[in-house]
C-alpha cells in the first residue's frame, strides 16, 4: 500500500531535523508538530482511485479505540479482507499481556468484544454472525454474563475432556459447527491452549477459502507465535502457521506496549502505517513508521532505543 508524498517528506524530516535540535525540550515540540502533518494523509486503498483519510490519534480510552476499530474492520471489509487480526491490552491501554490475571483478561475481553459487536454488526446480521470462544464452557459463562440477551450466535473451538490437564481436549470438527446462513466468524482469545490457533486454521481453509465469509481473530495473542515464543522444534504446527495462514491475515487493529526505559508502543490502524509511539506527557509522538508489521524484536531492540 503506496503512502502519500506527505507521509515520505514528514518521515525524512523526522529523521533529518533530530541533530539540529538544539535541546531536549524543542525536540519533542518538532517531533510533535510533524506528527500532526505525517498522521493525516491520503491513503489509497486496494489500488483503486478512491482513497481514505487516515488522521487516527491514539485512543484516549476504550470507548475511542473500539470506535477506532470499528472504522478500521469496516474499510478493511470493503477491501476484501477475508482474514483479520485485532489486538490489543485489556488491563488498560498502557498495559502488556499478563498485567491482569489470565482470567481476568479473557472476561475482559469477553465484554469488549461484546461491546464491539453491538458498534460493527447490524441488528439483522447478528443471527448470521457466529463468536467462537475457546471451548465449550467460555461458552456457557458468556451467555450468562457479556452476551446475555445476545442474539449473536455462540460456540466454541475445543471441548473439555478428562484429560485436560495432560493437553488431551475433544476434537470438534468445525464443518458440523458451522451453519449456512454463517457470514462472519469472530473467534475470541484463541491463545490459551496451543490447539486452538491450529482450529483456528481448519475453520478458514474449511469455511471461509471459497466463500464471502469473513473472520477476525479478537486478542489471540499471535504475537506468542510470531516472537518464537512456542519453539518450531516442539510445535511444529504452530509455526507452520507463520508460512500458512498469518500471511494472508491482515492486522485491522493493534497496539503492543513496551516497558522500561526505552519503553513505547506499536500501533496499527487499517489503512494507516504502523506507528511506533512514546508517550510524552499526556500526548503520543510518532518516532517512526512504515508500511509493513516490524518484529517487536525490531522494535525494542532497533528502534525504541535509537530515539
Amino acid at each position: 500500500m503506496a503512502l502519500s508524498y506527505t507521509t515520505t517528506i514528514a518521515s525524512s524530516l523526522l529523521h533529518a531535523a533530530t541533530p539540529s535540535l538544539p535541546n531536549k525540550k524543542s525536540f519533542w515540540i518538532e517531533k510533535e508538530a510533524l506528527f500532526r502533518i505525517a498522521s493525516k494523509l491520503t491513503v489509497p486503498r486496494n489500488g483503486r482511485s478512491s482513497s481514505v483519510e487516515f488522521d487516527v490519534p491514539f485512543p484516549r480510552d476504550y470507548e475511542e479505540l473500539l470506535d477506532q476499530a470499528k472504522k478500521a474492520t469496516e474499510l478493511a471489509w470493503e477491501d476484501n479482507k477475508q482474514l483479520m487480526e485485532i489486538e490489543f491490552p485489556t488491563a488498560g491501554l498502557e498495559s502488556v499481556p499478563g498485567d491482569g490475571e489470565g482470567g481476568i483478561e479473557m472476561t475482559g475481553s469477553m465484554q469488549l468484544i461484546r461491546e464491539f459487536c453491538d458498534r460493527f454488526v447490524s441488528p439483522e446480521k447478528t443471527t448470521r454472525t457466529r463468536i467462537f470462544f475457546p471451548e465449550a464452557n467460555e461458552v456457557k459463562f458468556a451467555r450468562q454474563s457479556a452476551f446475555e440477551g445476545s442474539s449473536l450466535k455462540l460456540d466454541y473451538l475445543t471441548k473439555p475432556s478428562f484429560f485436560e490437564d495432560f493437553g488431551f481436549v475433544e476434537k470438534v470438527k468445525m464443518t458440523d459447527r458451522v451453519k449456512p446462513e454463517d457470514e462472519l466468524f469472530l473467534v475470541a482469545y484463541p491463545y490459551f491452549n496451543v490447539n486452538e490457533m491450529l482450529v483456528v486454521e481448519e475453520l478458514y481453509k474449511e469455511a471461509v477459502v471459497e466463500t464471502a465469509r469473513k473472520l477476525i481473530i479478537f486478542n489471540g495473542e499471535l504475537d506468542r507465535i510470531r516472537s518464537g515464543y512456542y519453539p518450531s522444534f516442539f510445535y511444529p504446527k504452530l509455526a507452520s502457521l507463520l508460512k500458512t495462514l498469518f500471511p494472508l491475515m491482515e492486522t485491522v487493529y493493534y497496539i503492543h506496549n513496551f516497558k522500561g526505559r526505552n519503553g513505547g508502543t506499536l500501533f496499527r490502524c487499517y489503512p494507516g502505517p504502523w506507528q511506533v509511539l512514546r508517550k510524552v506527557r499526556n500526548a503520543y509522538i510518532c518516532l517512526h513508521q512504515q508500511e509493513a508489521m516490524p518484529s517487536l524484536k525490531e522494535v525494542a531492540l532497533d528502534i525504541l532505543p535509537s530515539v
